[in-house]
């Protein structure tokens, strides 16, 4: 009963300064994005401070999620400083516990948080953030566009019953679903090019694309023109916006999917693998914070150094979450599988901190 009450006592200090610093990052990402939302604002005429109030709520967790990791790495520093202070740490190495041993509660709340993070609060984040959009995109008064536009327009590769087709639009808007002044290149099984279709706009509807004033040119045909022609394809209405568009306002639960349709669509699912995976992997990266705290945070006070291992250790968060960027950049480029470019940073963390804490247990 003893060790499960200091078990306990130690899950709750852990959990609180954890949670203390994430509602400190919140609080400074919303005084951030509502300045921005000012400064949107400021070109538009009568938008009520209410409704940025109510816009930078709804995006603030869409950011904030990504921001648990550095929230673990920073509380478990702050819980087994202050254990360390009051000499907490010392009684408990007296009493024959080992570091695993006093790290377990740390380790389990934060794995469990992490955990939270993907199965709930992503799935909140991300609808939160789509409803932030659309309020957004009414307040401003401007279109949702998903589909970057270049000097050439903008470009879509895809695939439907009738084959593989690439489409250039001038704009896309209404999430995507509605192009304007539409170019479409239908190619074959083979890749043989078929016909080239010019619209005045398409809308997608289930299944395919509704094409409107379209001309239809064939090799060594002449052209055809029709008020409206049918373009299959394997995007639908409802997800073309998310297979196209960020992947911060996808939910963990919609990414398996999205993956299929986007395949079937000849799009590149290379981002939303990644995504998918660096939140499979949260749980363990919140993990390996709690042991990269501890590997600076143990020292005992009288030894003297503390500011000095505590900016090691924060400088080593840093360095780690630069090198996971990089990883997932490769990955999100497709020079290495997903799994690859997102797990090999977590599982490096947790292999050094772990051998680290070993030599300062063990020597």
């Amino acid at each position: 009963m003893r060790r499960l009450t200091l078990q306990l006592y130690l899950g709750k200090r852990f959990l609180f300064a954890i949670l203390g610093s994430f509602l400190m990052c919140t609080m400074l990402i919303f005084i951030i994005d509502f300045v921005e939302q000012l400064r949107q604002a400021g070109k538009v005429d009568n938008v009520p401070a209410s409704t940025l109030v109510r816009i930078t709520l709804l995006r603030v967790p869409a950011y904030t999620e990504f921001l648990l990791p550095f929230a673990v790495l920073t509380g478990s520093i702050v819980t087994l400083l202050n254990l360390a202070r009051k000499s907490e740490l010392a009684v408990m190495r007296a009493s024959g516990m080992s570091v695993w041993q006093f790290l377990q509660p740390g380790l389990v709340v934060s794995f469990f948080l992490g955990v939270f993070a993907v199965v709930f609060y992503n799935p909140m984040a991300a609808g939160a953030r789509a409803q932030a959009e659309a309020e957004a995109d009414a307040a401003f008064g401007r279109d949702s566009s998903v589909l970057r536009a270049t000097s050439s327009g903008s470009w879509l590769r895809q695939d439907g019953l009738d084959g593989q087709s690439v489409l250039n639009a001038s704009t896309a808007t209404r999430g995507g679903t509605r192009l304007q002044n539409v170019n479409a290149f239908i190619f074959d099984a083979q890749g043989a090019f078929l016909e080239k279709i010019d619209g005045k706009s398409a809308d997608l509807q289930e299944g395919y694309w509704l094409i409107r004033d379209a001309t239809v040119v064939r090799v060594g045909q002449q052209p055809e023109i029709f008020q409206t022609y049918l373009l299959s394809t394997y995007l639908t209405p409802e997800r073309v916006a998310d297979a196209l568009g960020t992947v911060i306002s996808l939910s963990f639960w919609e990414l398996p999917g999205l993956i299929e349709v986007a395949e079937k669509a000849k799009l590149s699912t290379a981002p939303l693998r990644i995504q998918y995976e660096l939140l499979l992997s949260r749980p363990l990266l919140c993990v390996a914070m709690v042991l990269l705290a501890a590997t600076v945070s143990l020292r005992s006070f009288r030894s003297g150094g503390i500011q000095t291992m505590v900016i090691t250790g924060m400088v080593g968060g840093f360095g780690f979450f630069l090198m996971a960027e990089v990883s997932r950049q490769i990955g999100v480029a497709g020079l290495a599988p997903a799994a690859v470019a997102v797990w090999m940073p977590v599982v490096l963390a947790i292999f050094v901190t772990t051998t680290v804490l070993l030599h300062q247990e063990d020597g």
